[in-house]
């Protein structure tokens, strides 16, 4: 039985070595300087106009809200920026639904102990990552849904039950119960709509409802995976129930996972990566371009590539963020590729325009032989000239196997708005009752 297994196991988590805490504490800092960015983007207004009073912090913001709205605020906020983590495998965003409901908890029921807080965090990262491997991103993506809200319900429900400290039946109507909050529609890139943001809010709140039912004692289906009407069969044309188990106890989903440093998909990232490698290795003029080539990882193709009517003429800046040519032309044209480039300026700016129609996007068999373990780009650029260049990437930065490093990461979260004393926090966390308050405050965003 899969759902039983994977609940028993990861309720019985206690103890986590060393490297998992670590990561822990590099993905709250990267969280908290998403939420912070985040809070002041018009995505998040609605949201906090609709909370229910509380004593959970409303990150960067210095209001206050009940647990199931701060989740929701605050996993919002965190996933509109699009800087948020991603694991490879699983093409999810963990951090976003795993910490705001956390949080949430932890805040509500004056929970103190580290440990106890990044094991919860962890098993979340575990449940949510294994059922979006197992459902296969591919497939998943090409039935409409989106794995951050599907898959992170249940491991949000997972983190609320272990800080809940529920039972292990309890844990199991839990994750029963989630199955029936699995929702989370791609068709917000028809239009640019807001909705992928809420994705993360909804699953890092109704992750925490589901616990508290299960903690009043509602039952959920302990089959809510494998059952014939349960999440595998029905969200996926292609499911591979084993991935859910397969290998349990032998690493963490936490190591697996990826920071962004573009302000984009993730599956633009790599080819960003390339294209400011070759900009900066032969000073190229962006104006002088006459081509741009950008193989596309085919998982990815339709987000950033397809349909290529609205990717060459995005209207929004959600439509710019799923864009491979914008991010290519702005990549080229700034030098960057990060918050401050996905603007409204940005998209009416007829450089930025010229050079985006200069993109071509192509398939290159070559690079799916290793996904979604890597995630590797290829790029050339073709000058009037004559000249062409050309790089490669096997690892994103921000991979696990090319990861930031805590001072980058920390450069990061600043620019994002973080202070230094939040930074400091974090990384020498021993208890809550020092960073909670501080989450409290009202943050701005630095220039």
């Amino acid at each position: 039985m899969i759902t039983r297994e994977i609940v028993g196991y990861l309720h019985g988590l206690r103890e986590l070595p060393p490297e998992v805490v670590d990561r822990g504490r590099y993905f709250l800092l990267d969280y908290l300087g998403c939420a912070i960015a985040g809070s002041r983007v018009e995505s998040s207004q609605p949201v906090y106009r609709a909370l229910a009073e509380g004593p959970c912090a409303v990150i960067g913001t210095g209001r206050t809200a009940s647990p199931l709205s701060a989740a929701l605020a605050n996993g919002t906020a965190a996933h509109g920026v699009e800087l948020d983590d991603t694991h490879n495998g699983g093409s999810v965003h963990l951090g976003a639904v795993m910490f705001p409901a956390a949080l949430a908890v932890a805040e509500a029921h004056a929970i103190e102990d580290t440990g106890e807080f990044f094991t919860a965090v962890a098993a979340g990262y575990e449940m949510a990552a294994r059922l979006a491997m197992a459902v296969q991103p591919k497939h998943h993506y090409g039935r409409g849904f989106h794995p951050t809200a599907t898959c992170g319900v249940f491991g949000a429900a997972v983190t609320a039950s272990k800080l809940l400290r529920l039972s292990e039946a309890s844990m199991l109507s839990a994750v029963g119960i989630a199955g029936s909050m699995a929702a989370g529609s791609l068709e917000f890139l028809a239009d640019g709509a807001w909705t992928k943001r809420l994705h993360a809010g909804l699953a890092a709140q109704n992750g925490i409802h589901a616990a508290q039912l299960a903690h009043a004692g509602f039952v959920g289906p302990a089959t809510i995976l494998e059952g014939r009407s349960g999440f595998l069969a029905a969200y996926s044309d292609a499911a591979r129930p084993e991935l859910v188990t397969r290998g349990l106890g032998e690493s963490f989903a936490i190591l697996e996972t990826s920071v962004k440093p573009h302000a984009c998909c993730r599956y633009k990232q790599g080819p960003i990566d390339a294209l400011l490698e070759i900009s900066a290795k032969h000073r190229v003029d962006a104006r002088r371009i006459r081509r741009v080539e950008v193989a596309i990882l085919e998982a990815g193709a339709g987000l950033i590539a397809e349909p290529p009517e609205r990717k060459y003429e995005p209207r929004s800046i959600v439509d710019a963020q799923f864009s491979m040519p914008f991010g290519a032309a702005v990549a080229l044209l700034r030098g960057r590729a990060a918050l401050g480039e996905y603007t409204e300026a940005n998209l009416r700016d007829p450089d930025v325009r010229a050079l985006m129609r200069k993109v071509v996007m192509t398939r290159d068999p070559a690079l799916e032989a290793n996904f979604p373990k890597e995630w590797p780009a290829r790029v050339f650029v073709e000058m009037e000239t004559g000249e062409r260049y050309d790089a490669s990437v096997r690892h994103p930065r921000g991979d696990p196997a090319n990861p930031l490093s805590w001072k980058e990461l920390g450069a990061k979260f600043r620019s994002l708005g973080g202070t230094a004393e939040i930074e400091e926090c974090v990384r020498n966390l021993t208890g809550l009752s020092r960073l909670l308050p501080l989450l409290r405050m009202t943050l701005e965003i630095s220039a």
